[in-house]
């Protein structure tokens, strides 16, 4: 398993940070240290998540690295072929 610490930005919805550990315990140490830092700086989201790998990573949890228009379009898509 690795771990995968993403600093979002909201608002713009773009990734400003990302970072892989290979444990868990220094990865929520990294989250814990940038929430202090970014507590006062506007629409910003620290995380963490777990994958084995950052290709599965991007399948599950999509609405991370995806635009708006990306996620839209894919959910179409899904619609359609539910249709069909």
């Amino acid at each position: 398993m690795r771990y995968f610490l993403l600093v979002l930005d909201q608002g713009r919805g773009v990734i400003l940070h990302e970072e892989e550990f290979a444990d868990g315990s220094s990865s929520l140490q990294a989250r814990f240290r940038i929430e202090r830092e970014k507590r006062f700086t506007g629409d910003i989201e620290v995380i963490v998540l777990g994958a084995s790998s950052r290709e599965v990573l991007q399948q599950t949890h999509a609405r991370y690295f995806q635009t708006v228009g990306q996620l839209i379009h894919s959910a179409a898509r899904l619609l359609r072929e539910q249709a069909a």
